[in-house]
């Protein structure tokens, strides 16, 4: 078997990648924070590990992957508070708005999605285990973890205590005995959102929750950890050192991380302020998802992705190429592809190289139109690669004749017309029902099995 390359954040380099078990690999990505709908970035992190979920899939056995909902927050409680409505319901209409959004980009449902307020005994569990090897105290109905006590703080992000200490600019908060020392557990007031626990009635720290989840469902050491770029520091540097103290100390949390670049809007990072803030519903409101995804793959998941109409253009042009091709070759047969010869895949295994996968398909699907080479085999692989980017799901057909616009049955009732002007051998008027249609983006083809149309996109 090919081996598959994954860059490890920890480490700074491509490795290897080997599983703890052969047989069953696990992966547990961060999900949102369910207090609104998500922001297109956010969108960049699940389609980036979806793919990797597939390619894994591809390769061993059994992947169990976990992607998170964090539905206990201070937004969220001040938003359900705001609302006069309980978290649990405030937060289900996000979390099934995601879970929507996430599959019409195409996304598979993950193996597990495993929700923050069920498991808050695994997290106070933890505390009380940190407490006791003395890596966290108690402090004023806090449980915060002492960044002083473990030389390896720091390590994952690459960061100097003293240096985080000096850059601080927060106000100290004087129930914590180092300045980056950060929250396990914090009381709740009476307004507050909170659960009746061994340090007071009060609530979680951020960082603990995914701790928490990975111990219970996947166990005490996983293959690999994602999420974006962004939660390098401070989210994933201070759940590496708990998820680490809570055992043995030869004993590893993550053996790979993984972080995808961010995502700017027109090369400017995306914000409210400034009024390029997307979310996924929105976009999704104006295009399809699978347009979308494929956007979204065109660059390496490591660097920062420059999300423009340029882009959304170039990328339609390329899914009419695939499917032209997928329609143009429906009487080829597909053959046997060996997954470990395929280039589509083979650049996926090298570090998720998504835009060499899609350069990889563009070469198949120019040597299909060609009738080129092995048609069976070829046909093979451009299935097979294009699964596991997750594209190309539709029926080609349905794909061209989808989008706003002329109805169907108006469509064929210019053709009609056409078809009678040019018996009637007026073909300036045929000639003209072609113009008006395309002037409404239909374009027609005349062929030997007859009249075919699509849209232009």
């Amino acid at each position: 078997m090919t081996q598959i390359k994954l860059y490890n954040s920890a480490t700074k380099q491509k490795e290897a990648f080997t599983p703890i078990d052969e047989n069953h690999v696990t992966m547990y990505v961060c999900g949102p924070t369910v207090y609104n709908f998500i922001h297109f970035g956010n969108a960049r992190p699940a389609v980036i590990f979806d793919c990797l979920f597939r390619i894994l899939n591809s390769a061993y056995p059994k992947v169990t992957y976990a992607r998170n909902i964090t539905d206990v927050d201070d937004k969220i409680n001040a938003a359900a508070l705001e609302q006069k409505v309980s978290i649990n319901e405030f937060t289900q209409k996000f979390t099934t708005a995601y879970q929507e959004d996430m599959a019409n980009l195409g996304n598979l449902t993950p193996t597990l999605e495993p929700k923050a307020t069920d498991h808050i005994q695994e997290m106070l569990d933890i505390n009380q285990v940190l407490i006791d090897k003395g890596y966290a105290y108690e402090s004023e109905g806090h449980v915060l973890f002492d960044v002083t006590s473990n030389e390896n703080y720091g390590k994952l992000s690459n960061r100097n205590l003293d240096d985080m200490q000096a850059g601080a600019r927060v106000e100290v908060a004087d129930y914590k005995k180092h300045p980056m020392d950060f929250v396990l557990w914090k009381p709740s007031d009476t307004g507050t959102t909170g659960w009746d626990s061994q340090f007071g009635f009060g609530r979680p720290g951020w960082h603990t929750e995914c701790v928490a989840m990975i111990n219970k469902h996947l166990g005490k050491t996983i293959d690999i950890h994602g999420g974006g770029r962004d939660l390098l520091f401070p989210h994933h540097e201070n759940e590496q050192i708990q998820g680490q103290c809570c055992q043995s100390e030869t004993q590893d949390y993550v053996n790979y991380w993984l972080h995808n670049g961010m995502l700017n809007i027109d090369g400017v990072k995306m914000s409210k302020s400034l009024g390029n803030f997307i979310t996924v519903r929105e976009l999704l409101e104006q295009h399809d998802g699978e347009l979308l995804r494929f956007a979204l793959l065109t660059s390496h998941y490591r660097t920062t992705l420059n999300w423009t109409k340029d882009l959304l253009t170039q990328s339609q042009q390329a899914l009419d190429k695939f499917y032209t091709v997928l329609r143009d070759t429906q009487d080829i047969k597909a053959g046997e592809s060996d997954i470990n010869t395929n280039p589509v895949v083979m650049a996926l295994y090298d570090d998720i190289n998504t835009p060499q996968a899609i350069a990889a398909l563009h070469q198949i699907s120019t040597d299909l139109n060609k009738k080129e080479g092995n048609l069976e085999l070829l046909k093979a692989q451009f299935i097979q690669g294009a699964q596991i980017l997750g594209i190309l799901n539709k029926d080609p057909e349905s794909y061209f004749k989808s989008g706003d616009g002329l109805d169907e049955a108006s469509i064929l009732d210019f053709i009609e017309q056409r078809k009678a002007a040019k018996k009637n051998k007026d073909f300036a008027g045929a000639d003209k029902i072609r113009e008006e249609l395309l002037a409404q983006g239909i374009e027609i083809k005349d062929t030997r099995e007859g009249v075919i149309w699509q849209r232009v996109r």
